[in-house]
């Protein structure tokens, strides 16, 4: 992507062929995030409310594991609420 409506574009393709139902967020067009977690080509953390890594993924493509945070999740934090549900597109 060029810029960040063409990269939002892009996640939000990638988010609905993998059928994810929850948040996903984008990092800005200069890669910050990327460079603090060293998520390239893609990897899923989880972020705790403190603002720490609660989880951290494998890299990805082999260790982007969607069903595996999902698992993660409703152990530690518990199935999902309808309210939860319900975010933003």
């Amino acid at each position: 992507p060029k810029d960040e409506t063409q990269r939002k574009g892009a996640a939000s393709s990638c988010t609905a062929r993998l059928k994810l139902s929850m948040p996903v967020l984008v990092d800005n067009i200069d890669n910050r995030v990327d460079g603090l977690y060293a998520g390239w080509p893609e990897r899923m953390f989880v972020i705790g409310r403190d603002g720490k890594t609660a989880y951290a993924g494998k890299q990805g493509p082999w260790g982007f594991k969607p069903d595996e945070v999902a698992d993660w999740l409703k152990t530690n934090v518990g199935p999902p609420t309808e309210k939860a549900d319900q975010h933003p597109q």
